[in-house]
């Protein structure tokens, strides 16, 4: 029951010392990750229509 209760005690100590992001951050991140998204998924379909044009051409 000692082990238990130290590992509770343990938790709730690193829970207190997390620093949990501001609103502003997490929108600030969430619109990074879509633009990222955003301009890899077109470069993605760019080079697909490429690719396929060739081959296309090819046969």
């Amino acid at each position: 029951m000692g082990k238990i209760s130290t590992f509770i005690a343990n938790a709730k100590a690193e829970i207190h010392k997390v620093i949990f992001p501001t609103k502003v951050q997490v929108r600030q991140a969430f619109l990074a990750v879509v633009l990222v998204v955003a301009v890899i998924s077109i470069f993605l379909a760019l080079v697909d229509l490429l690719m396929s044009s060739i081959v296309a051409t090819v046969f």
